[in-house]
């Protein structure tokens, strides 16, 4: 992992006509794989903050985790070494737990009423908690509705998981999730999953489409099953530490920034389950949609335990799925 450096320090020399420009280089980690939605939005992103600050700031983008996994981004940007990081929602939830209340067991049937949420009170309370933590929590950009894939059989009802070992992100909301249904949840590191899968260390995950087929996790997984059995976003962060050095107008064009990327990365994701789901079927996998009335009546008792943690926050978020907000 490249050592990052304080922004107070982060300056490179530009040449330009015999003089000299001090351009802040900021550097953003995500743990997609190019091609990846996430990818792309934060490359978008990045080419929106050089342009419109006139090069002044650059943000420098290591995907793959090329400056750190999720976990060791958050610490970093607490501590002001690391500038951003296109997050996951289960990894920011050790930091802000409440922010795993978006993953509520089919909360949310469709991406657009997902985004609908984030976007008003919900988000905005979110926003608050984040800064609270030392973060700056710049836009909810989308990260999917997870489906489960495996190497034993088609998942078609809440006792087909029954026993399998599913890899899940470090959420405590997911684990609740697949411990509800019977399975044996096994958090693990993003970046280890292929291998994991590979040797059966696990026997299969869950994640969207696109994070199946951008990391070519279907190559080592023979059943995909559409569960739907929740939605993640991927949270765009910045340190507040480092945010705070910045001056106002810089401030500016980075929140617009993250918006603008933040709604490229959502069409995308909207776009990609029926493509993906052809291609890979055609290299093998076998895919089936899921009755999902027997997950929801499983995983209901997730509902009681959220509420006794967070009861406000919980009746917010699904008031507001519900539309009464």
């Amino acid at each position: 992992m490249k050592k990052t450096i304080l922004v107070s320090a982060i300056a490179s020399a530009c040449f330009f006509s015999g003089s000299v420009t001090a351009q802040q280089v900021l550097q953003l980690t995500h743990s997609a794989a190019e091609g990846n939605p996430k990818w792309e939005a934060s490359a978008l992103f990045a080419e929106l903050v050089e342009d419109r600050t006139d090069g002044a700031l650059r943000v420098d983008v290591g995907g793959n985790s090329q400056y750190g996994d999720d976990m060791e981004a958050l610490t970093q940007m607490r501590m002001g070494t690391l500038a951003f990081s296109s997050n996951s929602q289960g990894t920011t939830s050790s930091v802000v737990p409440q922010l795993s209340v978006l993953g509520l067991p089919f909360l949310f049937d469709s991406l657009p009423s997902a985004w609908r949420v984030m976007d008003g009170e919900v988000g905005d309370e979110l926003k608050r908690l984040s800064e609270e933590q030392g973060l700056v929590l710049l836009a909810l950009w989308d990260n999917g509705i997870r489906h489960v894939s495996n190497n034993v059989r088609p998942i078609e009802t809440p006792e087909d998981l029954a026993g399998l070992k599913i890899r899940t992100p470090p959420d405590e909301m997911t684990v609740d999730i697949f411990k509800a249904i019977g399975a044996n949840p096994t958090p693990m590191n993003f970046s280890e999953l292929y291998i994991g899968l590979e040797q059966g260390v696990v026997d299969g995950q869950e994640n969207p489409l696109m994070n199946i087929h951008s990391s070519k996790l279907y190559e080592v997984q023979d059943y995909i099953s559409l569960t739907g059995h929740k939605y993640e976003s991927t949270p765009l962060l910045m340190s507040k530490m480092v945010w705070d050095m910045l001056p106002p107008e810089h401030q500016e064009v980075i929140q617009t920034a993250a918006v603008e990327a933040g709604e490229y990365n959502r069409q995308a994701s909207l776009e990609a389950d029926e493509a993906l789901r052809t291609e890979m079927e055609a290299a093998g996998v076998a895919i089936n949609d899921v009755e999902n009335a027997p997950f929801i009546e499983a995983t209901s008792s997730v509902y009681d335990m959220w509420r006794e943690r967070y009861p406000e926050l919980v009746e917010m978020v699904v008031n507001a799925a519900q539309g009464e907000s």
